[in-house]
C-alpha cells in the first residue's frame, strides 16, 4: 500500500526487454481508420433504435450532447496521448500523472470498458448477420441468436465474430490495420446508400413531438427515459478514438500520428451520426424501430426499399467487426501494459515473433464471448459507458495537471482552451455517469470496490516485485 502514489516512468523503447516491444507499423491513415471503424460501428446501426426509444426524435440533441463531451475528451486525449506516447491509454497516463492506485482504477475501468464494448458489438452484429440470414432464407433458430434474458440459450453468432477477429488480431497488428481500411470504406458506403434512399421519403412531422420523455433521466430503475438518460446510453457510440490512443506503441510516428488520428477520426464521426440520426427518424416514426436490433435496415425495409435494406445488412455484417477489431486491439493493448507493469501476472506481457501479445488476446477473447454470449445489448452497452466516462475524467484531468505542473514541457499538441475543454469534459461525464442507469451505477461502482481489494491483496505487492525486478 505504501506505494500507492508512485508515479511510472515510462521506459524507452530501446530500453525494454525484447518480448516486451510492439511491432511498430502503423501510420495516421491507419490510426483515423482505426478511430473510424471503432467509432462509426453499432452506435449508429444499432445503438440509435436504443436512444430514440429512450429520447424519442430528440436523440438527435442526445447524439449532439455526446458528440460534445466526447470532442473535450479527444481534445485532452490528443495533448496527453502525444506527450506520453506509450501503450495503455488512459491507464498509463494516470500512472504518470497521479499514481499507482489511480492507475489500477482507471485500468479496472478500461479493462470493464473495453470487454463490453466488444461484447456489445458483437451483440450488435449478431443483430444483423441474423436478420441478413433470415432475408436469404438461411435463417439461425432463435435460441441460438439470443442470451437467455431473451429468451433463448446462447448468441452463437457473436461469440463465432470475437474468435474470428482474435484469429487477426494474433496474425499480425498491420495486417489487421489494413484490413480493418477496407472495411471501413465498405461501412462508410453503406450508410451513404441509407442516406440516399432514406431522405426522399423525408417527413418532418416524425419528430413531433420532439422531446416526449423530457430532458433530464426519469423513469423508474432499469426503464430510464429522457435525453440525457438516451445521451449516457448512446455515448457509447463517440468513444472509439481511445481505441486510438492504446495503439502508441504501434504507432510508426506517435507524436504526429496520434493526434491526427483522434481529433480526425472524431470529427469526421460526429458529422456522419448527426446525419443518420436525423435521416432515420425523418424517413420512419421512432417508435417503429425503436427495439429493433438492425433498426437502418428495418427503416428500408419499412419504406418499401428491400433491396437496399439487403445491402445495409450485408455491409453490416461485413464491415461491423471493424469495430471489434478496434476495441478487441484496445482492449489486448491495456491487458498488455497491466500486465507488463506487474499489476497483472507478468508471463501474459509476452508477445509472439510477429510482435502480437498472443496470450492476452486469447485471454480477452474468452471473457468477451461469455459476455456476448449470455447477454443483451441495451444492457452490455449501459454497463460499458462507465468505465468509459471514468477514463475520460482521469484524462481532461490529466491534461489539467500536466499544464499546471510542466507548463513548458513540448507539447506536439496544444488542445485550444484547455481549460474550458478540460473542464467540459470532466463535468459532462460526471453529468452523464449520473444520468446512467441506477443498476450500471451499482455494477461499476461495485467493480472498483473488487478492483481495490485485488490491488491491495495483490496488485501494489506485484508491481513492487516488478520494479525491483527492472
Amino acid at each position: 500500500m505504501r506505494n500507492w502514489n508512485t508515479r511510472k516512468v515510462v521506459v524507452a523503447r530501446e530500453d525494454m526487454a525484447e518480448h516486451h516491444r510492439l511491432a511498430q507499423s502503423l501510420g495516421w491513415p491507419h490510426l483515423v481508420a482505426l478511430g473510424v471503424g471503432a467509432i462509426v460501428g453499432t452506435g449508429i446501426l444499432t445503438l440509435i433504435g436504443v436512444g430514440a426509444g429512450k429520447a424519442g426524435p430528440a436523440v438527435i440533441l442526445s447524439f449532439a450532447i455526446a458528440g460534445l463531451i466526447c470532442a473535450c475528451a479527444a481534445l485532452a486525449y490528443a495533448e496527453v496521448a502525444t506527450m506520453i506516447p506509450a501503450a495503455g491509454s488512459a491507464y498509463t497516463y494516470s500512472y504518470v500523472v497521479f499514481g499507482e492506485l489511480i492507475a489500477w482504477m482507471i485500468g479496472v475501468a478500461l479493462i470493464l470498458e473495453y470487454s463490453l464494448v466488444v461484447s456489445a458489438v458483437a451483440v450488435g452484429w449478431s443483430g444483423y448477420a441474423s436478420g441478413f440470414l433470415n432475408s436469404v432464407g438461411w435463417g439461425l433458430p432463435p435460441a441460438l441468436v439470443n442470451g437467455p434474458e431473451l429468451g433463448g440459450v446462447i448468441n452463437l453468432p457473436a461469440i463465432f465474430i470475437i474468435f474470428v477477429v482474435a484469429g487477426l488480431l494474433i496474425a499480425g497488428t498491420r495486417e489487421s490495420a489494413t484490413l480493418n481500411a477496407i472495411l471501413v470504406v465498405i461501412k462508410l458506403a453503406a450508410l451513404a446508400l441509407f442516406v440516399a434512399v432514406a431522405l426522399p421519403v423525408f417527413n418532418a412531422d416524425n419528430f413531433h413531438p420532439f422531446m416526449p420523455y423530457g430532458f433530464p433521466r426519469s423513469g423508474a430503475a432499469g426503464s430510464e427515459v429522457g435525453v440525457m438518460a438516451a445521451a449516457a446510453i448512446i455515448f457509447f457510440a463517440f468513444y472509439g478514438f481511445d481505441a486510438i490512443a492504446t495503439a502508441a506503441e504501434d504507432a510508426k510516428n506517435p507524436g504526429r500520428d496520434l493526434a491526427i488520428g483522434i481529433v480526425g477520426s472524431m470529427a469526421v464521426c460526429v458529422l456522419i451520426y448527426m446525419v443518420i440520426a436525423a435521416t432515420a427518424i425523418g424517413a420512419l416514426g421512432y417508435t417503429r424501430f425503436a427495439d429493433s436490433p438492425e433498426p437502418l435496415a428495418l427503416i428500408l425495409r419499412e419504406i418499401g426499399q428491400g433491396t437496399a435494406a439487403r445491402i445495409l445488412g450485408a455491409s453490416a455484417v461485413i464491415a461491423l467487426p471493424t469495430v471489434i477489431l478496434a476495441f478487441f486491439f484496445g482492449q489486448s493493448r491495456i491487458f498488455f501494459t497491466v500486465a507488463r507493469d506487474g499489476l497483472l501476472p507478468s508471463s501474459l506481457a509476452r508477445v509472439s515473433s510477429r510482435g502480437t501479445p498472443v496470450r492476452i488476446t486469447m485471454f480477452t477473447a474468452i471473457v468477451v464471448a461469455v459476455i456476448a454470449g449470455i447477454f443483451p445489448l441495451a444492457k452490455i452497452a449501459a454497463l460499458a459507458n462507465a468505465g468509459t466516462l471514468a477514463a475520460f475524467v482521469a484524462v481532461c484531468a490529466a491534461m489539467l495537471v500536466l499544464r499546471r505542473r510542466e507548463p513548458d514541457r513540448e507539447r506536439k499538441f496544444r488542445a485550444p482552451l484547455a481549460w474550458p475543454v478540460g473542464i467540459v469534459g470532466i463535468l459532462g461525464c460526471l453529468y452523464l455517469f449520473i444520468s446512467l442507469p441506477v443498476l450500471t451505477q451499482t455494477f461499476f461502482l461495485a467493480a472498483q470496490a473488487i478492483g481495490l481489494l485485488l490491488y491491495f491483496v495483490y496488485g501494489s505487492r506485484a508491481a513492487e516485485r516488478a520494479r525491483v525486478r527492472a
